[in-house]
């Protein structure tokens, strides 16, 4: 026992001078941030943890006494935080996501966006054909409930009157945007939760999607009112439709791994997806929310046709612009 205590002692006195001088730097960037530290104290702190590192590793090797083991263990601890810890604040992550994080994970996925895009065009297409042809295809596409009265047995009166009907009051206007946010925000994350199974449920989502935007153009456009009617859904539909197929590719892009997961596990590989995904996701809920007060508001406050219509090609530039503009290379 007097070996060990001699030991324990001897390993303390040569090696404190450097565990204490890492505490109180830690002290000093707990109480204050990096910014109470010098550049010569920054550049020391990497150095000073990897020396207390070493330490904890040889005095658990040696089987030293359990106190300045622990001591060691909690030192070393506060200094993984700070050395591979972010430490940004609050507004600098959230200035970050939007700036770098999103756009370059929306990039990343832009052959799932392509094919979520195109999944969704081809269902529009399909149902636009179909009721058409057969008014009665309308009511495969479109729930009654969604519907409300705009079905092939509506007038052309009827119809034009529902493009621009204007709701009054800010509560009514506002129940309307929180009810279509949930109901789109339930779709988009549909669409990523359940890519996992193939991508399969995920194609079927997009698909579908698009069969009821077709089926209500095929629907207005029988009674002269497709140009109308583009300006009423795109005003919102630009940003709510973007926002389901980056949720659709987000989804596609982890079913993808699943299926095909190389030379990693599936669980790794989905692993990867996920994280990019839900990257994506987080800013699709921004955009599902910028749709719901366009639905809600915008649309039911603005009654002309062309300015409904500005307002899309607008939306469309600025999706563009602001996902797929080149972005300078992160620093190594």
């Amino acid at each position: 026992m007097a070996e060990l205590q001699l030991k324990s002692h001897r390993f303390r006195a040569e090696r404190e001078a450097d565990w204490r001088r890492l505490e109180t730097l830690l002290n000093r960037v707990e109480k204050g941030g990096a910014r109470r530290l010098n550049r010569d104290e920054l550049v020391e702190m990497p150095l000073l943890y990897r020396q207390a590192l070493s330490s904890l590793s040889m005095a658990r090797a040696i089987s030293l006494d359990q106190g300045l083991i622990a001591y060691l263990e909690s030192l070393c601890t506060r200094a993984y935080f700070f050395v591979y810890g972010t430490r940004a604040r609050p507004l600098e992550r959230l200035a970050g996501f939007f700036t770098d994080e999103w756009p370059r994970a929306v990039q990343a996925l832009w052959r799932e966006t392509l094919v979520s895009g195109v999944l969704m065009a081809l269902g529009a297409v399909g149902a636009y054909v179909l009721v058409a042809r057969d008014p009665d295809w309308f009511y495969g596409f479109i729930p009654q409930a969604l519907a409300s009265g705009r079905d092939p047995m509506a007038t052309t009166a009827f119809l034009h009157d529902t493009l621009y009907q204007k709701l009054t009051g800010h509560e009514a206007l506002g129940a309307l945007a929180a009810f279509l946010f949930t109901h789109n925000s339930q779709i988009a994350l549909f669409a990523f939760a359940l890519g996992f199974a193939l991508c399969l449920p995920t194609a079927g989502l997009m698909i579908f999607n698009g069969c009821m935007l077709g089926a209500f153009l095929a629907l207005f456009a029988a009674h002269g009112l497709a140009f109308q009617a583009s300006g009423w859904l795109m005003i919102h539909g630009v940003t709510e439709l973007f926002a389901v197929t980056l949720a659709g590719a987000a989804g596609f892009s982890i079913g993808w791994a699943v299926a095909f997961p190389g030379e990693r596990t599936r669980v790794d590989a989905a692993a990867d997806a996920g994280r990019r995904g839900a990257l994506v996701m987080g800013g699709v809920v921004v955009m599902l929310f910028v749709a719901g007060l366009l639905e809600g508001f915008a649309r039911q406050l603005i009654q002309n046709d062309i300015a409904r219509l500005s307002i899309a090609a607008v939306s469309a530039l600025v999706w563009g612009l602001y996902f797929y503009l080149p972005r300078r290379a992160r620093p190594a």
